[in-house]
Formats: structure tokens, sequence, C-alpha cells
């Protein structure tokens, strides 16, 4: 029966009387929010709260949230209707979503694991190469090793044989020495018989 609403809004507290209310300052007066008398603001809260309370909650569930339900599922993938336009369960596409999803997921899993094993084989294959020059740089240093040795222990022979060469020598100039000073003795004592 009021219908159209005149209805006049204020966020500002005005004081009126002896009490602050919701009121719009003009100049020519006040209007006051929530006097019946200036606005029918009192009027559509009570239409839309508590009259009509139950059939907004039913208009919104019914319409609003369904229509927003089915946008969602439908940008998702999920339709209540096959191409042919058929209706059929929202849990059959579930699951065939699901079991699409699985073997995606399967194949990611089995490509991971491949490249797995492939690097593994690189990796071994770079660790068997690796050890195969540390052998050889063994064997190389081995074998260097024992030339030195050998070089080494060559001159230690010829090192002991010049040693015992000089020995020799050394013996035989010391008998040659000591036979000269038993020579030279003996001439000396001649002569000093010889003198006397």
């Amino acid at each position: 029966a009021h219908l159209p609403f005149a209805v006049i809004g204020s966020t500002e507290e005005l004081k009126i009387g002896n009490k602050m209310m919701k009121a719009r300052q003009y100049p020519w007066g006040t209007v006051q929010v929530e006097n019946e008398a200036h606005c029918d603001f009192v009027k559509l809260r009570e239409m839309l709260i508590r009259v009509n309370m139950e059939d907004l909650r039913e208009q919104t569930h019914t319409r609003h949230y369904e229509l927003y339900r089915r946008c969602k599922l439908e940008e998702m993938g999920f339709k209540d209707t096959d191409p042919d336009s058929k209706p059929f369960s929202l849990q059959e596409t579930y699951e065939a979503k699901r079991n699409e999803f699985l073997g995606e997921l399967q194949k990611k899993e089995e490509a991971m694991r491949q490249m797995f094993v492939q690097r593994v084989k690189e990796k071994e294959a770079e660790l068997k190469e690796a050890e195969k020059e540390l052998h050889e740089k063994f064997d190389r240093l081995k074998k260097l090793h024992q030339d030195e040795k050998k070089k080494l222990e060559d001159k230690k022979k010829s090192l002991d044989d010049e040693v015992n060469a000089f020995k020799q020598r050394k013996t035989a100039a010391e008998l040659l020495q000591s036979q000269a000073q038993q020579a030279g003795g003996s001439q000396t004592l001649k002569r000093d018989k010889e003198r006397k």
C-alpha cells in the first residue's frame, strides 16, 4: 500500500531536541531518517527484514545461489546434461573428472620416474668415467714411481760400486804408503848406521 517508497539515508547523527538521531540537514530544514512523517525508511525496513525475510532467503537460495552454483560448476567442467541435452548425474561427471585427473597424475609420476632413472644413469656414467680416469692416473703415477725407484736403485748401485772402488784404491794406496814407509824406514836406519 505504501509503494513506491520515498527513502532518505544518512550516516550523520544530529541533535534534535535532547536526542541524537540519524538525520540529514538541508537549507530548508532537517529530515529525520526514522521519522515516518519524513521518509519511508522504517516501512521499507519492516517489509524487508520482518515481513518478507523468509521470501527473500528462499528467493536468494533457490534463484541466485543456484544460478551462481551452476555457473561455477560449469566453469569447472561439471554439467547436469550431456552433449545430447539428456540429464545425467553429477556423481558420474565427478567420477569421470576424478579418473581423468588420476590418469594425468599417473602419467606425470611416470614421466618424473623416468626422468629420475635417466638422471641416475647419467650420474652413474659420469662417476664410472671419473673412476676410470682416476685408475688411469693412479696407474701412470705408479709406473712413474717404479721408474724413479729403479733409477734411484741403479744410481745407488753405481754409487756403492764407486764407494767400493774408492775403498779398494784407498786400501791399495795405504798399503803402498805403508810399504813405502817401511822401505823408507829401513833405508833411514841404514843411513843412521852408516853415519855412526
